[in-house]
């Protein structure tokens, strides 16, 4: 009689096991599925016009709208804001259909811009090599001839008079009338020659060597009587190497070779600026002491005379700058300012603008605290003011009108109860007064300017609310009209959930830190998810998203469909807050946010049941891939699994300029922040992945951190992806593997084998 019973009750909890197994299932092949469909390139297809990114005129503006059936052209009225056809499609499409032999649709003309002749009469547009013109009257299409770029190694006067060439390192100046030519310099050699930018990232095959092909780069004067340029020392350059197991063809690997110097290091490319006067044939050097390319920071640029021009520039270390006026005549250079720190300067928020009657300086300046305008008279080379003053962060310049002296910027962080890293249009006039917010709306603005200096376009969104896209006018925000809305109802329809905004408390207990939640399509909170970080604490760099365009394309929704959550946080250290926030990075990267990443994570699990912060992994690219790894050497009793892609491990081994900037010079704390010191910390579950022809983190640094857990004897995992450079965002295999090693490591759960992410057409 027993039996029944017993035989019944096992029957109903095999049943809720059944059910409980089938609530939680994570890292399934349906879940893979879901993943796919939010790869950024397949949901990229879900949504239409996110951005708005116009072409202007006088007449006013233009752009492509994203249909149903594919794009058109439209234009819009500045006046009213009204929207109409650019252009007869269909009659175009018929043209063009006759014209290249094949059948064009009107929703898809084989062009993505066109620029109007003047007075509108006609649109011009290239397809492949040929370059066409659309009679908007007569609706005739023809083929037009455009006039040759010059070659690369020569530059044409803004007065198409004369031309200046490089021809064996040195400069030759040519009468573009007479066809007469003339040796400018003939101290140019190999390696130490005129006008010849040295690229950091131009890879070149060993066996073969450098071949000579010259690019000039000079600066020509509004009234073309003079040009600068500079002479760049490379004698004393190092190189790195890159292995290239498989080439294109044969069975012999090649190795490249790129330079670049490495922090600290005495043997940059160094330049020095020469002022080279047209009619006379001569030059004088700009008495500025040569320094490395990478510290040059604004200009060299002419200020509207001719007589005059400006550059600044780092001092090696990144703790001072100097502004400079240059005499075009004796290559004098007078300091207009020098700007110095006990930590770093940032070189994202150290920009300006000269007004365009030459006599003013906008300059932007962490030197109070935060990111704000200054105002420099360059006739008496003084300041005059402060332009704006408060906490919040001067991002950008948009827009300098001197006769009405006015200053538009972009700021973040202004206006009270909203999240500071919206950027918002703001004036502020010439005396520091009426600071005028023109971009009311609670969200992240992104705005183009029209060059007459009367309209912008404006991109307003948030990670929870798609884009809008309105006109307004430049003087006062005042709203033309609405342009278009972002379509994502395909997006939608897939049970997408938008991310969730938070802002807690930091490591300090007072500081605010922002960052997003990304969930599953599926989420339940009778489920409970492991944790995934998802990080780039790079000191220069905010990685959470703000405006709907970043927020539906990344890697982290992805991965959460899996079966995670998927945080990330903008710790301390990170960019666009006030410079107390931003120095707890000054040569502390490997700080990393954790403390408050950390302390997050913790708060998010007390908080929510289904959150379960015993199991949390972290992955990251670039100086993300050093987060990764060091998360887990450094706090190993919290982070239990990595993807660690393209990491700088060790400072030391990455270009001069990225470690100087935030970690000065090199001393012990190099060595105290390197992972490969750290190696003999690994506990949990770590994938090392790099491309062999990196030339931005070279693979070395993947490589000698297994080196280094071989020696201690740490299981760890390695995935080198041929023939890709440090750009592995589209990286199918890579983008499944890292899906993998979550699933496999930090669910537990055995993933679908070999399973191939598709891309839809």
């Amino acid at each position: 009689m027993l039996y029944p019973i017993v035989k019944r009750r096992y029957l109903v909890a095999m049943m809720l096991l059944f059910s409980a197994q089938q609530l939680v299932a994570q890292g399934t092949l349906a879940d893979y599925q879901r993943a796919q469909t939010y790869f950024h390139l397949n949901v990229d297809k879900l949504v239409k016009n996110i951005n708005l990114w116009p072409q202007w005129d006088n007449g006013g503006l233009w752009y492509k709208t994203e249909t149903d059936s594919g794009y058109r052209f439209v234009t819009a009225n500045p006046q009213n804001g009204k929207v109409s056809q650019a252009f007869s499609h269909e009659v175009l499409a018929k043209a063009l259909s006759a014209e290249l032999g094949k059948s064009i649709s009107p929703d898809s003309l084989p062009f993505s811009r066109f620029t109007y002749d003047e007075g509108r009469s006609a649109i011009r547009f290239k397809v492949k090599e040929n370059h066409y013109s659309f009679n908007l009257k007569s609706e005739a299409l023809s083929r037009v001839e455009v006039k040759a770029l010059p070659a690369k190694n020569e530059s044409v006067s803004p007065d198409s008079t004369v031309k200046v060439l490089i021809r064996n390192h040195n400069l030759y100046l040519v009468n573009l009338k007479t066809g007469e030519e003339r040796q400018l310099t003939a101290d140019g050699v190999d390696r130490y020659d005129y006008a010849t930018p040295g690229s950091w990232y131009q890879v070149t095959d060993v066996e073969v060597g450098e071949q000579y092909d010259p690019e000039i780069d000079i600066t020509w004067s509004p009234d073309s009587k003079r040009f600068v340029t500079y002479k760049l020392d490379r004698r004393k350059a190092k190189r790195m190497y890159l292995f290239q197991s498989l080439p294109d063809s044969g069975y012999r690997a090649k190795v490249w070779f790129y330079e670049r110097p490495l922090p600290g290091e005495d043997t940059p490319k160094m330049v020095e600026y020469f002022v080279f006067d047209v009619d006379k044939g001569s030059s004088v050097r700009v008495n500025i002491a040569p320094f490395a390319d990478f510290l040059g920071n604004m200009g060299p640029a002419w200020l509207p005379d001719g007589k005059r021009l400006y550059l600044s520039h780092f001092i090696r270390g990144y703790q001072g700058l100097n502004f400079y006026v240059v005499d075009a005549v004796t290559g004098n250079a007078q300091t207009l300012f020098e700007e110095r720190s006990e930590t770093n300067i940032e070189y994202q928020m150290a920009f300006g603008e000269v007004t365009s009657d030459g006599n003013h300086l906008v300059w932007a300046s962490e030197r109070d605290g935060w990111s704000h305008l200054y105002l420099y008279d360059l006739n008496t080379m003084q300041l005059v003011r402060q332009l704006t003053k408060g906490e919040y962060v001067v991002r950008s310049i948009a827009h300098v009108d001197a006769k009405a002296k006015r200053i538009w910027f972009v700021a973040g962080g202004k206006e009270a109860g909203r999240n500071p890293y919206y950027q918002h249009l703001y004036s502020v006039g010439f005396d520091g007064k009426k600071v005028t917010l023109l971009t009311p709306e609670d969200a992240e603005h992104e705005v183009v300017l029209s060059p007459n200096g009367k309209w912008f376009v404006d991109n307003y969104s948030r990670i929870d609310m798609p884009t809008v896209s309105v006109l307004r006018r430049l003087t006062d925000g005042k709203l033309v009209g609405e342009l278009q809305r972002a379509d994502v109802s395909k997006l939608l329809a897939t049970g997408y959930r938008y991310p969730q905004q938070f802002v807690a408390k930091g490591r300090d207990g007072k500081t605010d830190i922002y960052g997003a939640i990304f969930y599953p399509s599926t989420f339940s909170t009778a489920t409970v998810y492991p944790v995934i970080d998802g990080t780039y604490s790079g000191p220069q760099h905010v990685r959470t998203p703000r405006s709907f365009a970043r927020a539906f394309r990344n890697s982290d929704q992805p991965l959460a469909e899996l079966g995670f959550i998927v945080v990330t946080i903008d710790g301390m250290g990170t960019a666009m807050r006030s410079k107390a926030f931003h120095d707890m990075s000054w040569k502390n990267l490997g700080d990393i946010g954790a403390p408050d990443h950390i302390a997050f994570i913790k708060q998010l699990a007390r908080v929510h049941s289904f959150v379960d912060s015993t199991r949390v992994g972290i992955y990251g690219h670039s100086a993300g891939g050093y987060d990764a790894a060091h998360a887990l050497l450094a706090h190993p009793d919290f982070y239990s699994v990595g993807v660690s892609s393209a990491g700088n491990h060790d400072h030391r081994m990455s270009k001069a300029w990225w470690p100087e900037q935030y970690m000065g010079l090199p001393g012990k704390h190099f060595d105290e922040q390197s992972n490969l010191n750290l190696a003999q910390n690994l506990k949990g579950k770590l994938l090392l992945v790099h491309g062999d022809m990196d030339q931005n983190v070279n693979p070395a640094n993947s490589l000698r951190l297994g080196a280094m857990f071989q020696k201690y004897n740490k299981d760890y995992d390695l995935l080198i992806i041929p023939n890709h450079d440090h750009d592995l965002y589209n990286n199918l295999y890579f983008t499944r593997k890292r899906w993998d090693y979550f699933v496999q490591h930090l669910l537990g759960v055995t993933p679908p084998r070999e399973f191939q992410i598709e891309v839809k057409k």
